[in-house]
């Protein structure tokens, strides 16, 4: 578990195939940097997946919606998969208004999205 003022970061990995990664806190262009770390170490392989749980996660900005469609364009890239979880309401509303919820498989819980991809 790494974490900055504001923002922690913990990889879990469930299966060979899929892990868990968990971001609570604050995500903006001040801690994404302890996201876009653990997000470059992690490496996408072919029919893999990547469930980013976000249900503890207040407030992400741009530079948090940038690293997101980063890391999903470099799961595809892989063959590989990303799925989000537990989006607050209120970020899933800014989601939805920039069609973030047509390039990314949302669920409402951690447990529906690791199904989804398995």
């Amino acid at each position: 578990m790494q974490h900055d003022d504001g923002l922690t970061v913990t990889l879990q990995p469930h299966s060979a195939r899929l892990h868990v990664l968990a971001v609570a806190g604050e995500l903006d262009h001040h801690t994404a940097p302890r996201l876009r770390a653990v997000l470059d170490e992690f490496t996408f392989v072919p029919a893999a997946g990547l469930v980013i749980d976000l249900s503890a996660l207040t407030f992400c900005d741009s530079t948090g919606i940038s690293l997101l469609v980063a890391a999903h364009q470099r799961a595809q890239e892989a063959g590989a998969a990303v799925a989000l979880a537990g989006l607050h309401p209120d970020i899933a509303h800014v989601f939805h208004i920039m069609g973030l919820d047509r390039l990314f498989s949302c669920h409402d819980t951690t447990d529906k999205a690791m199904t989804a991809l398995q």
